[in-house]
């Protein structure tokens, strides 16, 4: 007998369970699956994850956009992106130089559709908004000269090269586009003198062996060619003395000043400061770069060229003015305020990580509180409808006794009595709930007794 009583508490027990793990899934279920369907709706605003593949144009080897992405790359590689100068695999993103022959063939790369190239170092000047709309300005980056060197005679203006043999850069470099813009300004005719299609470390040996009479150069002080013309005997860098004309008629040029001594201080090499034009170099990129790696190569950037040099201040590069593209918008924002708040404290992917996942959670979270806030009391709710629904029928015997019930009406109260009790024992709810199921027990043991009182009376 007890084991029967044991078996049914049991069952009991057990149905109970069922019935709370149904009442709750039949809450919180549909929070869960509105919850995953914000989660997909959500997922489509959140930037997908950075790609493992990103190519940059630089220059030729020689030249100071090659050092300069050789210098990203070691700062890359911390945050575990590898720079190579061949295509591997393996790597968790790969930044891969392409070497060409300078801006005007980098800015073609980048506007190729059907190209390899994202980002590019291009000389201020080349380009335009209307011409390649799709490609966008990370930041200035440093001031790149117009050197032009001379052997023995020295002229001071570009009337200087009539009658000469003059290297005016490789076709598809920044200093063959700076110099045709130089001598189309001036109404120079190209028939004035030979021009001879030479650049880089070309230029400079011709130049050194007597083959050409001048060699222009737009580069930076630190590429190598222009150290050795600085030093080399019998060439002499010629100043721009109207360098502040030339910056009235094109924006994209600037005024520095090379300081006297600057290439040899023993030697007093130049031996007085030297005014020269300067267009500003800059990194582009396409519209469709991952803001993650936008931000990567501003960090990088700031690395290499915000400690300044003989033309820039400290701090003045890289910067968000003088570029000829529309800014990008990941890089302004880096460049402007700084590192977001989360990267200045946890390692870069950890942070891009986080931010990505509140990208994803704060809007779901602001829809789905409410929701979740209403869930609770509809599951108490829904748990106490199974108790409080039976008052109905006491309530309705409570009524019958106080209009003085026949016989037959009192039978009829107390099988709805009987009845109530009969669905109690089969009624199941949490623990927690008990005591509110103990007090309807109680109320309907007062309201028998109720009732058999009033059929004591009726029977006398």
């Amino acid at each position: 007998m007890k084991e029967q009583q044991q078996q049914s508490v049991d069952k009991l027990s057990e149905n109970g369970a069922r019935r709370s793990i149904r009442d709750f899934i039949g809450i919180f279920g549909p929070l869960l699956l509105l919850t995953i369907a914000g989660l997909v709706v959500t997922w489509q605003f959140v930037e997908p994850a950075p790609p493992k593949n990103l190519v940059m144009a630089t220059g030729s080897l020689e030249s100071a956009y090659h050092q300069f992405g050789l210098q990203y790359s070691e700062i890359l590689a911390r945050h575990g992106i590898e720079l190579e100068l061949v295509n591997t695999a393996g790597s968790e993103i790969e930044l891969e130089l392409v070497n060409t022959a300078g801006s005007v063939e980098n800015l073609e790369l980048l506007m190729d559709p059907d190209g390899r190239v994202d980002v590019a170092l291009l000389q201020g000047g080349i380009g335009s908004r209307e011409t390649a709309p799709e490609l966008q300005g990370l930041a200035s980056l440093f001031y790149e000269p117009l050197w032009i060197f001379q052997r023995d005679q020295v002229s001071e203006t570009v009337s200087g090269l009539i009658g000469r043999r003059v290297a005016i850069g490789e076709p598809g470099s920044g200093t063959h586009s700076a110099m045709s813009r130089l001598i189309e300004d001036n109404q120079l005719p190209v028939t004035a003198f030979e021009a001879l299609e030479l650049g880089g470390n070309t230029a400079a040996d011709a130049l050194l062996e007597g083959q050409v009479e001048i060699a222009c150069f737009v580069a930076s002080i630190q590429a190598p060619y222009i150290q050795r013309l600085l030093l080399g005997e019998g060439i002499h860098l010629t100043p721009v003395i109207r360098a502040e004309a030339y910056m009235r008629h094109d924006h994209s040029l600037a005024s520095v000043v090379l300081p006297r001594g600057t290439a040899d201080l023993r030697r007093d090499i130049p031996p007085a400061d030297i005014q020269m034009l300067a267009p500003v170099a800059s990194m582009t990129a396409r519209d469709t770069l991952h803001p993650i790696l936008a931000v990567l190569l501003m960090q990088a950037a700031v690395e290499v060229h915000s400690s300044g040099g003989i033309f820039e201040k400290q701090g003045q590069f890289p910067s968000v003015y003088n570029t000829t593209f529309p800014l990008n918008e990941a890089a302004g924002r880096y460049l402007e305020k700084g590192p977001p708040w989360l990267q200045r404290f946890l390692p870069f992917w950890v942070a891009v990580s986080i931010d990505r996942l509140l990208i994803l959670l704060i809007p779901l979270a602001t829809l789905l509180y409410p929701l979740f806030k209403i869930a609770p009391p509809t599951y108490r709710w829904r748990i106490r409808k199974r108790i409080y629904h039976h008052y109905r029928y006491l309530f309705g015997v409570e009524t019958a006794l106080m209009q003085n019930p026949s016989e037959a009406a009192l039978d009829h109260c107390a099988a709805q009595i009987d009845a109530i009790e009969k669905e109690l024992a089969e009624v199941s709810i949490p623990l927690s709930y008990a005591d509110q199921l103990y007090h309807l027990r109680m109320h309907v043991r007062f309201v028998r007794q109720r009732v058999e009182s009033a059929r004591k009376v009726v029977s006398t």
